[in-house]
């Protein structure tokens, strides 16, 4: 067997990366979300992997979900997104909702024929940040009651203090500010605070964004609460995680029609579609509920 010096083997690691990297960027993601918060994930998927074909999905008729029972939800989604996948044909779904994938995310992949990449609340990499052994979860009263969350803080964070707190007025914040609405610091002040007066609220260092609209009011969240404190969320997992993914499949040909946010039973608005196009969507469509 021929010898290969470093320098050749070094040579041949970057290329594998570099092929690694189109592959999974010249795919079809659709992105699903109850409203704007999967934008969140798909900044990070821009970030990692810019060749991406991405369609995105507002589900703004049975929106908020964090209000709606669990069998609501499995109910609903399942279909609607099976219904989706064979509209679009994407090469992968992201389920770009704490709520929904927190419990929903089985039946979903039972029923659809592409993988499909659901949210994770950071517990782990929370517990593990933590000096304090306290820790947040912030988001919406459907996720942070589901018995997903109770075990994620079963196998990683038994040696932490757990506050959890659910909004449903956060989500509809974020709603309102990208699409151009004012969102006031007594607003968030206002949802935010029971969570620092719980009996071990003053401890807390790192707070669990468990839904995907929450990062897009990181800075309003920041200016409210202390500065001691860190604010982490999953978007960076799951585009790595979909990168992997997409990394291994086989790809199926990409859209003859532009990036496109399709919104289900949405309102449309000159401010909204300007605030999709910055997130690279050409197309804002409105689906019938």
């Amino acid at each position: 067997m021929r010898a290969v010096s470093c320098h050749t083997y070094a040579v041949l690691i970057a290329k594998n990366k570099l092929n690694s990297v189109l592959v999974s960027s010249m795919a079809h993601v659709l992105v699903f979300d109850s409203g704007v918060g999967g934008l969140s994930v798909v900044t990070e998927l821009r970030a990692l992997l810019p060749d991406l074909h991405i369609d995105y999905v507002a589900d703004d008729d049975f929106r908020p979900y964090g209000d709606k029972t669990a069998l609501q939800l499995k109910r609903h989604l399942p279909a609607l997104i099976q219904t989706l996948v064979l509209m679009t044909k994407p090469d992968i779904v992201v389920l770009a909702c704490n709520t929904a994938s927190t419990t929903a995310l089985a039946e979903i992949r039972e029923i659809v024929d592409v993988p499909v990449v659901g949210v994770v609340p950071a517990v782990k990499p929370a517990a593990l940040l933590s000096k304090t052994k306290t820790i947040a979860i912030l988001g919406t009263p459907g996720t942070v009651a589901r018995r997903y969350v109770g075990d994620l803080i079963d196998d990683f964070a038994k040696d932490c203090q757990v506050v959890l707190h659910g909004s449903t007025c956060l989500v509809e914040l974020a709603e309102r500010k990208l699409a151009g609405g004012e969102v006031k610091h007594s607003e968030i002040k206002t949802e935010i605070q029971p969570m620092f007066s719980h009996k071990f609220g003053k401890d807390i260092d790192v707070v669990v964004l468990a839904c995907t609209h929450f990062p897009l009011l990181l800075n309003e969240l920041k200016s409210t609460s202390s500065h001691g404190i860190s604010w982490i969320d999953s978007g960076q997992a799951i585009a790595k995680r979909t990168q992997s993914l997409l990394v291994k499949k086989d790809k199926l040909p990409l859209p003859n029609y532009p990036q496109t946010a399709f919104l289900i039973g949405g309102a449309m608005s000159p401010k909204r579609s300007k605030m999709f196009a910055k997130h690279g969507f050409a197309k804002t469509v409105i689906l019938p509920a």
